[in-house]
C-alpha cells in the first residue's frame, strides 16, 4: 500500500537520506492523499495502462501509479533522488526509474521499446519553471499519447484552456488546443506540498485529439506564425509577422492575405481562433518566397 502522501512519512524519508531540496529543479513534493487519489482518478488509470511519470521525486505519486497501472516508467533528473526511489519503490515490480533529463530522451524509441509503440498516459507533478517546454516536447515528438494529466501552476493551467480575446490567451493556449482537449480537474492549495510553493496550483488533463481539429499544410509553419503573432502582443498582426524569422512573405502580401480573410488591417493575434490561424498559415505558406 502507498505509504507516502502525508507530511510525517515524507519528512521521515527526507531526513533518513539527508535530502536537500534543489531550487534549480523546482522540487515541491505532494503530501496530500486526497490530491494524489484525485490525480489517479482524473488520469483514469487502469490495469491496462502504461504510464510515463516525469519527475517522480521521492516516489509519492509513483506509489499510487504503481498500484493502479500495469506498468510505470519514471524519469527523474536529480541523481540524488535515485537511492530514495530504490527504497520507496522497492515493493513494486511494475516500475522502472531512469535518471535522465526528459527533454534529452528519445521518447519515441523508449515508448517503442517499453510498450511496443502503443498509446501511453503521462502523469506528472511538473517543475513549474519548465512546464511549457516539457508539454510541447511531449506533443511535438508525436508520441502515441492517450492523455497527459499534470500538476502545474494555476495560471499556466488557465492559460492552456483560454479562448480568443483574453489577456491570457496566447501561443500556449493554441498549441495545447491543437493537440488536445484541456480540462482543469483539480485546484490545489500550497499546503498540499513540501516545501510550499508561492503560487497556486492546478491539475489539468489534456486528452489527445484523435485527429487535429484544423487542417494545415505545414504544422511547424503554423506554430511559427502563431509565435510571431504573440511575440509582441501590442503590435498588429501585420507588423508582428512582417519581420518574423522563418516567414518569408512581404508585408504587402501579408496585408492582402489578412484582408482576403475578411479581417481588419488592425487585427491582433490575440483575437484569432485556432481555425483562423490555420487558414492564415496555409495562405501565407502559399506565398512564401525562396
Amino acid at each position: 500500500m502507498a505509504r507516502l502522501g502525508n507530511p510525517g512519512n515524507t519528512i521521515a524519508v527526507l531526513e533518513r537520506y539527508g535530502f536537500s531540496f534543489q531550487k534549480k529543479y523546482g522540487q515541491n513534493f505532494l503530501i496530500d492523499r486526497q490530491i494524489l487519489e484525485g490525480i489517479i482518478d482524473a488520469a483514469q488509470i487502469s490495469r491496462e495502462d502504461f504510464v510515463l511519470e516525469i519527475g517522480p521525486g521521492i516516489g509519492t505519486l509513483t506509489q499510487y501509479l504503481c498500484e493502479a497501472a500495469k506498468e510505470v516508467l519514471a524519469v527523474e533528473v536529480d541523481r540524488h533522488l535515485i537511492p530514495i526511489l530504490e527504497d520507496t519503490l522497492s515493493s513494486y515490480s511494475n516500475v522502472e526509474v531512469i535518471c535522465q533529463d526528459i527533454l534529452k530522451l528519445d521518447l519515441i524509441r523508449l515508448v517503442e521499446e517499453k510498450n511496443g509503440g502503443r498509446p501511453i498516459k503521462v502523469v506528472a507533478n511538473l517543475p513549474y519553471y519548465i512546464t511549457t517546454p516539457i508539454i510541447m516536447s511531449l506533443f511535438e515528438s508525436h508520441l502515441p499519447l492517450e492523455s497527459i494529466t499534470i500538476m502545474v501552476q494555476k495560471e499556466v493551467a488557465d492559460r492552456m484552456q483560454e479562448k480568443p480575446g483574453s489577456k491570457d490567451y496566447g501561443a500556449l493556449s493554441l498549441a495545447v488546443q491543437y493537440y488536445a482537449r484541456p480540462e482543469v480537474v483539480l485546484q490545489v492549495s500550497s499546503s498540499a506540498f513540501i516545501p510550499r510553493p508561492k503560487v497556486g496550483s492546478a491539475v489539468i488533463r489534456l486528452i489527445s485529439h484523435k485527429s487535429h481539429p484544423v487542417d494545415v499544410s505545414d504544422e511547424a509553419y503554423l506554430f511559427q506564425v502563431i509565435r510571431a503573432s504573440f511575440n509582441q502582443r501590442r503590435k498588429t498582426l501585420v507588423n508582428g509577422l512582417k519581420n518574423a524569422p522563418g516567414i518569408r512573405v512581404p508585408r504587402e502580401q501579408i496585408a492582402q492575405v489578412i484582408e482576403a480573410m475578411g479581417l481588419p488591417a488592425t487585427v491582433r493575434g490575440e483575437t484569432l481562433t485556432l481555425e483562423q490561424f490555420a487558414d492564415l498559415s496555409n495562405r501565407l505558406k502559399e506565398k512564401e518566397q525562396p
